[in-house]
């Protein structure tokens, strides 16, 4: 080109546009950027909202929900209670008169009786308990009755001291009366403490902490 278009030097203007590849690549780098952080918020809301079992952090903060089970040893104790302890027509109950007063074995073993236990020996109490327990009575018997026999016998005289002697044969048990006994728990009370030593509440828990 010539005259007042002329062109001068040796470099000469390009004809076609600059290419915009770099724009464009960091523009898609930060919409991608952007719709991840988007979407992990997202996520959160709906963990907390629908009270999610995971454990989410913000800010270094966590929120976790944990499941607390029952100690194996109450939870075995619970269960032998409740699985293993007999009915009163299946305990045999010896009543001793550990006390001077004349007449309280019989009586104590005819509402005994009334109550649907079965009865075996009645009498004075040996010398070794004789005129010695001081409380309202005794009740005693094997080592497997610890958990069976006793605390269903205990429900009907809810303060007397419970006992166990490992080398006793057999499966009676023995309701000896101490100086302090008056009578047998009432009849309602025994009826509602047999009730619930027959279905015992469960003790698992669940514990929450954020």
């Amino acid at each position: 080109m010539g005259g007042k278009y002329r062109i001068t030097g040796d470099k000469y203007p390009r004809m076609r546009p600059h290419r915009r590849r770099g724009r464009l690549v960091v523009v898609v780098v930060a919409c991608g950027a952007v719709l991840g952080v988007a979407g992990w918020g997202t996520l959160q809301l709906i963990d907390v909202f629908t009270g999610g079992g995971g454990t989410a952090t913000a800010a270094g903060v966590g929120c976790s929900t944990k499941a607390t089970k029952a100690s194996p040893a109450a939870s075995a104790s619970a269960a032998a209670v409740a699985g293993a302890a007999p009915k009163p027509a299946q305990i045999t109950v010896n009543v001793f008169n550990a006390t001077t007063r004349s007449g309280l074995a019989k009586t104590t073993a005819d509402e005994l009786k009334k109550r649907g236990f079965k009865i075996g020996e009645v009498g004075n109490a040996t010398k070794q308990y004789d005129k010695k327990v001081t409380g309202t009575g005794i009740l005693l018997g094997p080592a497997a009755s610890l958990n069976t026999s006793l605390p269903v016998l205990a429900t009907q005289l809810t303060t007397a001291e419970r006992r166990t002697d490992a080398a006793r044969a057999g499966t009676a048990v023995d309701l000896i009366i101490g100086n302090q006994f008056k009578a047998l728990t009432s009849p309602t009370a025994s009826v509602k403490a047999l009730t619930a030593l027959a279905a015992p509440q469960p003790t698992a828990s669940t514990k929450k902490g954020c």
